[in-house]
Order: C-alpha cells, then structure tokens, then sequence
C-alpha cells in the first residue's frame, strides 16, 4: 500500500488537531486569564530501506541512508504562561497578578484550584469567592459594615468601617508558583490543578522572592493575539489541504497502477 495515503492522513489529522487549538484560543480571546496554548508535534517512525554507514555488497560504505517518514502526530500542547494586558476595573474585588504566580482557590472536592483570573465576589457571609463560589485560600471575610475594601500591592486586605479612623486588616493575599507552570493540568473556567508534571504548589507574599505584585481594581486579560492566531488558522488551512492533495495523488497514483493491465 502507497505510504503516501497514510503519511497523508496523518498530515490531515494533526492539522485539524492545530485548528482546534486555534480555534479554542480565538474563542477565549476575552476570557479573563486565559493562557494562550500552542500545539506541538513531532514526526514518526522512519522505515529503513537502507542504513546510513551500511556496507554495499561491493564493500563501500553508504554515506547516507534510504529513509521515509511515516507521517506526524500530536506530541503536547504548551500552555504559554505570558503576561496578558492589565484592565482597570476599578472593581474594589477585581485583582490583577502582574508577574509570576496564581491564586489558590478551594475546589468542590476540597482540592486546591490555580487561577489567574482574579474576578472575585462575596458571598452570603462575606467570603472572597470566585464567580463560581470557590474561596480564596487563605480565606478572607469582609465585615458586613465594611465601606470600602483595599488590597495593597504585596497582598494585605484592609476595610474601612464607619466610626473607624483607621483601616482594619482582614487577611493577606499570597500567590502560588510551581517548578514547571506548563506542567499544571487545565481544569476549564480558568482553573488549572496541580500534576506530577507540575511540582509541588510554592506559596508566598505578592512582591517577594519573585513572586508578582497584586493590582486592585485592575484585571489580567487573555494573553491571546488574535493577528497570530490568525495567521496559524490559515496557515493550518492551507496545510490541511496540502495534505488532503497527497492523499489524492497517491490515491490516483494506485489508481493507475490497477488499470494498466486493462
């Protein structure tokens, strides 16, 4: 059977899967947070017809080999962890992380949760949740007669209270790191968890030993380009339908193969 055919389809399908990629960036091109991925791939199996340095069977060494690929597959797709554009908000629970590191939310299950997305609310009883409802680890709660709420740069939480000259501290914010960010599993809704791959959560005060500053009323954007990805959409086109010709080449190639005993 034509190699051709095969090399081809594969060709088709790691395209499509780079579309996809695409098209999941493009659609959260305005989500809070959201980290642009890159698909990334590599080639397969080569089939050996001749060996590089095999001997002929007059004694000479073969300088090169007699190789053909098998086609391409889907190896990873790479979370790029840049920083997206500040927003200003001027939102009193919208907070920004510019630099390294993330905010640790409590999941459902119980587990830690990783976001960048810093839209948080109160709830019922005053806890600073995400718009989901996860808290904030470590938890801060906002006094019911609070009438105004500050977050400095280096992550302490102050309130003002009537009567009160002076703010009241009500908790500190700290930020998250791992050894290898690409590594933390993505959970959707701008959540990433923890994975082997990832390393152990690293937490710290916002500004210190290089974790990031926290900005208030400020929000991260998406660090999606929509001009590069874009150009990857049509580039993933166009290679797609490259690859699709191949497909038909070898198919008309096979084609005249069978019919020349007619």
């Amino acid at each position: 059977m034509m190699r051709a055919l095969y090399t081809g389809a594969s060709g088709m399908n790691a395209q499509q899967f780079r579309i996809d990629v695409t098209a999941n960036n493009l659609a959260n091109a305005n989500t809070t947070g959201f980290k642009t991925d890159r698909a990334e791939f590599e080639d397969l199996l080569y089939q050996a017809l001749r060996t590089p340095g095999g001997t002929s069977a007059t004694g000479v060494q073969f300088p090169t080999g007699l190789l053909v690929g098998l086609g391409v597959r889907p190896v990873a797709t790479a979370k790029h962890f840049s920083q997206g554009s500040l927003v200003q908000t001027d939102g009193q629970l919208d907070l920004a992380v510019e630099g390294e590191g993330f905010f640790e939310v409590t999941l459902p299950d119980g587990t830690s949760g990783y976001t960048r997305s810093g839209s948080f609310k109160m709830d019922s009883e005053g806890n600073v949740v995400t718009a989901d409802g996860f808290a904030l680890i470590p938890n801060i709660t906002i006094p019911p007669d609070a009438t105004g709420i500050v977050a400095t740069v280096d992550g302490n939480v102050s309130v003002q209270t009537p009567g009160t000259p002076t703010l009241t501290n009500v908790g500190q914010i700290t930020l998250v790191r791992f050894q290898n960010p690409q590594g933390l599993q993505a959970m959707g809704s701008s959540y990433f968890i923890e994975s082997e791959a990832s390393g152990a959560p690293l937490a710290d005060v916002p500004g210190s030993n290089g974790y990031g500053f926290v900005r208030q009323g400020w929000l991260e954007s998406s660090n999606v380009s929509i001009v590069e990805e874009m150009v990857s959409l049509i580039m993933g086109q166009r290679a797609y339908e490259a690859n699709s010709r191949s497909v038909t080449t070898g198919d008309e190639m096979l084609n005249t193969a069978v019919n020349m005993k007619r």
